[in-house]
């Protein structure tokens, strides 16, 4: 790995002291992911999502190159070994090279997102271990194997990857639970769920997601809010009076809006389904930010209290990508400028792994001498 991310342990060690505190004591963290889909009227597609944490971390956008060699970690020891068909870029946690969030070179995009109560994982055993894997290598094997969602569901449904309850680094002493969201270049959307230790494959056309419960559970769930549109309501004559609704929204009453899984999966599907399209890409990507802006998570917000320490949820980054021109975007909660990188700008071959941290402070434009 580069030094740009070997060099950042010790700043790091100081930053994470109180989360690993939390995560010695087993609190769990609380992952409030939201991600939606648009497309653009030019044809094209652009998606993103929101990356929520109960404690900071530290992240990093990291490139992995072509050619590049990964090995599967398991509960008893080494799995499944590859090397990058496909280089990749994306969000990192804990200085691990495990991608929870990331696009690659032909336009395949994958997100990790938290799935408590449902996620159990394939028993790792002599016969199974060498294609086996933890949750958090099951993204790179994505993204750097395959360029279509026919291709995914192939290797998926062959029986090619079975992914193990391994314990991550930095998280809790506990196999952490998660589902994939998978796009490809096309807009076509699949959402991976591990279930009853099988790998459960279901086709998301909306491209909207979040946590639990089950992605069939939140789909049948869309079908008690088939009233919304984002029409207003025109006015209605009762009893010989006309009664006008009281302002902009009428058609969206009843859309829920606490951060609740199921209720965030609802407005995301609403969001994205009534969204107008931009002209292209380009426009599409501050669509996404917009949209995404409703489901951020300030601190204080979602919290709990164990044993005298407050846990809160917040939004730590919100992503997007566009599988057009390569560009990974990312904003956060200490810096809401946008920042991108562009694959079609970073060396695809090589032996080490670029990186940036997505650290900031927020800049603020004093604009005082520009008024007249």
């Amino acid at each position: 790995m580069s030094s740009g991310i070997t060099n950042k342990a010790s700043q790091f060690a100081k930053r994470a002291i109180c989360a690993f505190a939390a995560l010695l004591l087993c609190v769990q963290p609380a992952l409030a992911c939201t991600g939606i889909m648009l497309k653009t009227a030019d044809g094209s597609v652009v998606h993103g999502r929101t990356l929520e944490f109960g404690f900071f971390i530290e992240t990093d956008v990291v490139r992995v190159p072509r050619g590049y060699t990964f090995t599967g970690q398991t509960p008893h020891g080494d799995g499944m070994t590859w090397s990058a068909k496909y280089a990749a870029v994306g969000a990192i946690a804990f200085d691990n090279l495990a991608i929870m969030d990331g696009i690659n070179e032909a336009g395949l995009s994958v997100g990790s997102f938290y799935f408590p109560s449902f996620a159990e994982y394939a028993e790792t055993t002599s016969d199974n271990q060498s294609q086996s894997m933890s949750p958090a290598d099951f993204p790179n094997w994505l993204l750097t194997n395959f360029a279509t969602i026919e291709e995914v569901r192939a290797a998926v449904e062959a029986g090619e990857v079975s992914i193990a309850p391994t314990l991550l680094p930095g998280f809790p002493p506990t196999p952490q639970p998660f589902h994939f969201i998978i796009y490809d270049k096309t807009g076509t959307s699949l959402v991976i769920e591990p279930i009853d230790g099988e790998l459960k494959l279901h086709d998301n056309p909306i491209g909207a997601f979040t946590n639990s419960p089950n992605f069939d559970w939140h789909m049948t769930n869309l079908r008690n809010y088939i009233a919304l549109e984002p029409r207003n309501i025109p006015p209605v004559e009762v009893a010989g009076q006309t009664l006008s609704a009281l302002g902009q929204g009428s058609g969206m009453l009843g859309l829920p809006g606490d951060f609740s899984p199921p209720s965030r999966s609802v407005r995301a599907a609403v969001f994205s389904a009534t969204a107008i399209p931009e002209e292209n890409s380009e426009r599409g990507i501050f669509q996404v930010f917009h949209i995404l802006n409703n489901f951020d998570i300030p601190v204080g917000i979602a919290r709990e209290e164990e044993e005298g320490v407050l846990h809160t949820d917040y939004t730590m980054l919100t992503t997007a990508r566009d599988p057009q021109t390569l560009r990974y975007y990312w904003k956060s909660y200490e810096d809401q400028t946008i920042r991108m990188v562009d694959m079609n700008t970073l060396p695809l071959e090589g032996d080490s792994i670029l990186s940036i941290s997505t650290d900031g402070e927020q800049p603020v434009l004093d604009v005082s001498g520009a008024m007249q």
